[in-house]
């Protein structure tokens, strides 16, 4: 079973049809809505190749009307790898799920004031900025599948950006430097100075507990041999073996690039919708527009376990701190939770 378009498009009437499945690409170079599937049901293995051949060319699918819960998402995650624990941060799965990962606000401020629980909703929900998941891991995650439960009326959209495009977009003389940069990930980049220390609360509970690796500014793709500019705004901190401010110049640099709009995709959530994204060649972009409105907004992720990344040069990423992130809690248990 194969996918048959070739070129992008997003005439419905031209969508590619593969045996059951079709898939309506929503931009030019990210993003495809994929129908004619029930993710409840177990696969088959035309059907898990026509979605592994759709996420490998638009980065990120998109699936409505899928009607899952713990047990179906993390059946269905298993159906293309190996998964892991909830999050490195998040001792508090579902009771007898340890894989799901739930994104939900009330969570984390049920007994707090307004001003607290707005904090925490910008800070541990969908409000972090850019990122890619989990890059403080010597080995973050391959890919994500996110369900929604509950979502507002309107707003609470997710945005994506393809890394590889990014990369590409770049001119061939930057390319050439990217290609021979190492960036440092941890928890906290951009947000605090590193190694500010915190008797409690979020930066309280990464500085005991930390992640650091050192990644290659691009990555190569072991499938493809593409190459994407794996760095994000949330969890790289600096360019190393360059001074400070070369450092920072570098980076808003890339930033711009990988935010670039014409690199992304736009998803309109509806309950029981699921996304479906390749954590390598992807940033993603929770919601900017709930910030202030008391919306309930419920979404539950599993989580690929992934590869170290390995550099144009054959080099691979480097653990600094920490572990890597597998199937089991990466940290002693805590009451606080960390971005994604």
């Amino acid at each position: 079973m194969t996918i048959l378009e070739d070129k992008p498009t997003i005439d419905a009437a031209a969508a590619a049809i593969s045996g059951s499945i079709s898939v309506h690409p929503l931009s030019a170079t990210i993003g495809a809505e994929i129908g004619g599937v029930d993710l409840a049901r177990p696969l088959a293995d035309e059907q898990i190749e026509s979605i592994r051949e759709a996420l490998r060319k638009w980065r990120v699918v998109f699936f409505r009307g899928q009607h899952l819960d713990h047990a179906s998402q993390i059946a269905l995650g298993r159906q293309f790898g190996e998964l892991t624990y909830a999050h490195p941060h998040d001792d508090t799965p579902p009771d007898g799920f340890p894989e799901i990962y739930t994104v939900d606000p009330e969570r984390f401020t049920q007994h707090l004031d307004t001003a607290q629980k707005r904090e925490l909703k910008r800070r541990y929900s969908y409000t972090s900025g850019w990122h890619t998941d989990v890059t403080p891991a010597v080995n973050p995650p391959a890919a994500s599948i996110l369900r929604a439960e509950r979502v507002p009326e309107y707003g609470g959209d997710t945005t994506f950006t393809n890394l590889v495009a990014a990369y590409e977009g770049l001119s061939e003389p930057l390319r050439r430097l990217a290609d021979e940069l190492r960036a440092e990930h941890y928890y906290g980049a951009n947000v605090a100075p590193q190694g500010t220390k915190s008797t409690g609360g979020y930066y309280g509970r990464i500085d005991e507990n930390r992640l650091v690796a050192h990644h290659p500014v691009v990555r190569v793709i072991p499938e493809t041999g593409e190459r994407a500019l794996f760095v994000n705004p949330v969890f790289t901190g600096r360019i190393v073996d360059v001074n400070p401010d070369e450092s920072r110049r570098l980076l808003e640099l890339f930033f711009a690039q990988i935010t670039r709009p014409a690199h992304t995709v736009r998803f309109r959530w509806d309950e029981h919708s699921v996304a479906f994204w390749d954590n390598r060649t992807t940033s993603h972009l929770g919601p900017q527009d709930l910030d202030d409105v008391d919306v309930a907004r419920v979404l539950h992720r599993v989580t690929l376990i992934g590869e170290v990344p390995i550099g144009p040069d054959g080099r691979e990423s480097e653990l600094i701190e920490g572990v890597p992130f597998r199937g089991a809690p990466v940290f002693e248990p805590s009451a606080t939770p960390g971005a994604t």
